[in-house]
C-alpha cells in the first residue's frame, strides 16, 4: 500500500510505501528535503503533519518531545503514513539538480592527523565528474550492503579528488579497516552526494560555522569552497574538540584567518591536557557563540557535530533570537554494526 503526501508551501507531491519514512520516500523521488542524522536524534527534519495520520517511528523524546507530537510535529526521518498526508516543510530543491552516483574510487592518500583521525583521498576514474555542493556527504558502501557516511572535506572545485576525515570508532564495521588493513590503492565504491547541509550562496548574512570534532570536515569545504568563489561574507568559525590534540588541522582555519579579514577563527577545548599549555577558551563550544553573539538574529548557523551539541546549539541559538530557518545543521552519529 502506497499513500500520497503533498508538501506545503511548495505544493510537490509525492508517494511513500507502507513502513518508508516520509524523508527516504522524498529523497528516492528527487526532493531534497532538510535533514541531519537520519536517526531521530538532531531535530534537524522537523516538520508539521498538516492533516492526515503518522507513525512517529523511532523518533528519540528529546529531538521530539510529546507535546510537540500532539502539537502535530514529526521528524521525517522516522515518520511514516498511516493516511494519506498534507506536511509542512521547506524544500530546498530537487535532487535531480545534482545527479546522485555509484562510482568506483582509489585511495591515493591516508594521513593520520591525529591518533584517531585519518585523512584519507580518494580519486575517482579520470572521465567521471563528481559535482555536489560544499557541505555535503557521501555514503562509503560495505561489501556486506552496509553503508557508512562521510562530510566531503574538500571544496567542489575538486571533482576527482575527495578529501574525507575519519575518525577511529573503535569496534567499528569501517573505521577498523582505515586504521588497519586500507591501504593507498585500494578500490572503494561510494554512492552520492547527499544531504541538505551545504552552504547558502544565495545569502547574504554573517556566518557562524560551528564544528565539533570531526565535524570540522564540512566547515572547511564551505570555507574553501566561499574563498574560491570571492564570498566575502563574514565566517565566524568555532571548532570544539576534547584536548589540543584532537583540534588536527589547527593551522589551516588560523592561516584562513590570517589571509582574509572576513574570517575569524575561534578554537575551544572542553578538557585540554596537562602538557596542552593550552591559553585559549575552554568549555561547550555552542556557549562560546552565545558569549559572543547575545543577537543571533541576523546570522546564519551551519553546526556539525553530535546530536548533542545540535540540539543544544538549535535550542541556546534560537533563545537569542536566531531565526530557525537560517539552522543548518549535520549530526554526526557512530555506529559498530
Amino acid at each position: 500500500m502506497s499513500y500520497q503526501i503533498t508538501v506545503q508551501p511548495s505544493g510537490r507531491a509525492f508517494s511513500a510505501e507502507a513502513g518508508e519514512t516520509l524523508l527516504d520516500a522524498g529523497l528516492r523521488q528527487g526532493l531534497i528535503l532538510p535533514y541531519g542524522c537520519k536517526d531521530g536524534a538532531c531535530g534537524a527534519c522537523k516538520g508539521k503533519v498538516v492533516s492526515g495520520s503518522v507513525d512517529h517511528g523511532k523518533s528519540q523524546p528529546h529531538a521530539l518531545t510529546d507535546d510537540e507530537k500532539a502539537a502535530g510535529m514529526t521528524l521525517f526521518c522516522c515518520a511514516s503514513a498511516q493516511t494519506d498526508l498534507v506536511i509542512e516543510c521547506k524544500q530546498l530543491a530537487l535532487a535531480s539538480d545534482i545527479p546522485v552516483k555509484t562510482l568506483p574510487s582509489r585511495i591515493e592518500k591516508l594521513d593520520k592527523l591525529a591518533p584517531d583521525v585519518i585523512e584519507m583521498h580518494l580519486r575517482l576514474p579520470a572521465n567521471e565528474r563528481f559535482e555536489f555542493l560544499a557541505g555535503q556527504y557521501i555514503d562509503i558502501l560495505l561489501k556486506d550492503g552496509k553503508k557508512r557516511s562521510y562530510s566531503l572535506a574538500s571544496p567542489p572545485r575538486d571533482e576527482n579528488m575527495l578529501e574525507l576525515h575519519i575518525r577511529h570508532v573503535p569496534g567499528g564495521l569501517f573505521t577498523e579497516q582505515v586504521f588497519s588493513t586500507l591501504k593507498v590503492r585500494d578500490i572503494l565504491r561510494f554512492n552520492g552526494p547527499h544531504g541538505s547541509f551545504y552552504l547558502r550562496e544565495d545569502s547574504s548574512k554573517p556566518m557562524i560555522l560551528l564544528a565539533g570534532g570531526t565535524g570540522f570536515a564540512p566547515v572547511k569545504s564551505i570555507v574553501e569552497h566561499a574563498i574560491a568563489k570571492g564570498i566575502t561574507r563574514p565566517m565566524f568559525i568555532y571548532w570544539g574538540a576534547k584536548a589540543r590534540v584532537d583540534l588536527y588541522q589547527n593551522a589551516l582555519p588560523e592561516k584562513w584567518a590570517a589571509d582574509h579579514a572576513n574570517i575569524k577563527f575561534f578554537p575551544v577545548l572542553t578538557e585540554p591536557a596537562a602538557g596542552d599549555e593550552w591559553t585559549g577558551r575552554t568549555g561547550f563550544v555552542h556557549q562560546a557563540v552565545l558569549a559572543d553573539f547575545p543577537d543571533l538574529s541576523g546570522y546564519q548557523v551551519y553546526a556539525c557535530g553530535s546530536p548533542l551539541m545540535i540540539e543544544a546549539a538549535k535550542r541556546d541559538f534560537a533563545a537569542q533570537g536566531m531565526p530557525e530557518e537560517e539552522f543548518f545543521a549535520d549530526a554526526f552519529t557512530f555506529s559498530t554494526t
